[in-house]
């Protein structure tokens, strides 16, 4: 991947100034209740005939970062990734864990230091090296022990990981790890082949190698990635597409276009200012579901030398004085930002915690008032000078263009003026990694268990703490969660978490998407087999072009 820089200089400071010169024309107004919508997460096959074989071009709207299961970051990654690379474990459209690579779920002690996960027999890696339990270790240890790894946080305080016998992994924890199975449901959890390791070492995301229905071909920067049937993998018979392209096209209305004319058939992440069209037009289907996950704006408190390091200081007020935060929470019209901006399809969030989710109280899901005269009166006690001026890094697509023009808006009159900084996509993830930022406006497609949505991102020095965040009680709290196999407990803790995340806010959580993905519903391209969930990732494993000749 490489980046552009004197294009993205150019752009970026066309954009800065359109940004900033129409912020005050973006007009901010509450307009009532989010409507709730239903989720539609697949287009079945079913009993209809399929046409073996072709290419499926997926339109993914951003270029995914490297391709490698332990230190990827980026939702679009797992779009791809999730085509070439099985888990051990998945989630099922109603949020359930089911075994993927896994035998059955797994078994844990009475201690709960000692969890045992059978490894489905009879499977081989792209490369045709047998899936083990020899080879699962491998990959385990590997996130637990690579220096650039975002996963060890996500598998908790591990002691050891054997295999016990050549279908068995154990998994010694030093205290109980709840989250263990979720956390394999994901980036954690895919298995990548052991020779290709060997070989290639800190270079496999080059050439990623894994059990999946497709294997990789070739990937071509900020151009398309590119992968093809494996006649090896152990459904075969169930996969019926020769190759994806996921031909990378970062602007929606291009997205929607392409979608149109039908020269992609497949596009993800489409602009909530085209879905209502797009609902109504023959040929075209709409897949939406809402997320485990969040969008909000993350503060540089201590990122000073890369992420997953102990946090430094910078000493600057927004990263010295919670009170400023505060203040910008409270100087944010969430629930007008998302019916001006995003048409009512998204809807407002304040917590790590979804309220979909059977982990939300009343703590977790309680949102700071939007409260400007109160946001103006921190400020002042905090002794800043007003207007309060924040760099805002964010990326430069149009959806969040307008979202940062009615955020600018949103808080101007608590007294705050945001400068907007558009940075290409996969160079805002990196400035993100490395504390180069103010403040970024970023976000994370989500997890079935709240773990996923905060350890990493909240715990002192973890793998995505890229606010440089620390604080003793919350990483406290989210062991002590992390250790309980209580529902009621861990959802008890994880509101506990959230008031203190509330007070310190080096997160600002803004609102949830709803995935909405475009497919060619009719006509000599039609597709079916596809399905998207709410963890946020389109999956195209099954899917299929339709013989529509033979319906006829």
């Amino acid at each position: 991947m490489t980046a552009r820089p004197a294009l993205l200089t150019t752009a970026g400071a066309t954009l800065l100034t359109l940004a900033t010169g129409l912020a005050a024309c973006v007009p901010v107004q509450p307009v009532g209740e989010v409507p709730e919508r239903e989720d539609v997460t697949g287009v079945a096959i079913g009993d209809r005939p399929v046409r073996e074989g072709g290419d499926l071009v997926m339109a993914l709207s951003a270029e995914p970062d490297r391709l490698d299961p332990t230190t990827s970051s980026s939702l679009y990654t797992r779009y791809v990734m999730n085509a070439i690379c099985e888990k051990l474990y998945d989630v099922d459209a109603g949020g359930n864990l089911v075994p993927q690579l896994a035998a059955a779920l797994p078994t844990t002690s009475p201690d709960g230091l000692t969890v045992t996960i059978p490894v489905r027999p009879g499977v081989r890696f792209a490369d045709g090296t047998p899936l083990d339990a020899a080879a699962v270790v491998t990959t385990l240890e590997r996130n637990l022990t690579l220096e650039t790894s975002s996963r060890k946080s996500e598998l908790g305080p591990v002691r050891d990981v054997e295999a016990l016998d050549p279908a068995t992994v154990v998994v010694h924890y030093e205290t109980p790890f709840a989250p263990l199975t979720a956390s394999l449901a994901d980036r954690a959890g895919m298995v990548m082949s052991p020779t290709a390791l060997a070989e290639r070492g800190e270079d496999f995301g080059d050439h990623p190698t894994c059990v999946g229905p497709f294997r990789f071909v070739e990937r071509v920067p900020q151009t398309s990635i590119t992968v093809e049937r494996d006649p090896g993998y152990y459904a075969a018979d169930r996969v019926h597409l020769d190759t994806i392209t996921y031909r990378i096209m970062t602007d929606a209305n291009i997205r929607a276009a392409n979608l149109r004319s039908g020269d992609v058939q497949v596009a993800d992440t489409l602009s909530p200012q085209d879905v209502d069209a797009l609902a109504q037009e023959e040929g075209i289907g709409l897949l939406q579901t809402g997320s485990f996950g969040y969008q909000g704006i993350t503060f540089n408190l201590g990122n000073t030398d890369g992420v997953g390091k102990p946090p430094g200081r910078i000493d600057t007020p927004l990263a010295t004085d919670p009170r400023i935060r505060e203040a910008f929470s409270l100087a944010v019209d969430r629930t007008a930002l998302v019916n001006s901006v995003f048409n009512d399809w998204y809807e407002p969030a304040c917590s790590f915690v979804s309220p979909a989710s059977t982990y939300a109280t009343a703590a977790s899901d309680a949102c700071p008032p939007h409260d400007p005269a109160r946001a103006k009166e921190l400020l002042t006690e905090a002794g800043v000078e007003l207007p309060y001026r924040i760099t805002v890094s964010a990326s430069n697509t149009a959806d969040t263009l307008r979202l940062s023009q009615a955020l600018q808006a949103s808080v101007l009159e608590a007294g705050f003026a945001l400068e907007i900084e558009p940075v290409e996509y996969s160079t805002l993830l990196d400035q993100q990694s490395s504390g180069d930022f103010e403040a970024v406006q970023l976000g994370w497609s989500g997890r079935v268990d709240p773990h996923g949505n905060s350890a990493s991102f909240l715990t002192t020095a973890a793998g995505n703490n890229y606010s440089g965040y620390s604080n003793p009680e919350v990483d406290a709290l989210l062991k002590q969660a992390a250790r309980s196999t209580d529902p009621a407990t861990r959802a008890d803790l994880y509101g506990r978490v959230v008031t203190l995340v509330q007070r310190d806010d080096p997160i600002v959580y803004l609102y949830r998407v709803r995935s909405i993905t475009g497919y060619v519903s009719s006509g000599d391209d039609a597709v079916a087999g596809i399905e998207t969930y709410a963890d946020g990732v389109v999956r195209l494993g099954r899917a299929a072009f339709l013989d529509t000749a033979e319906e006829e």
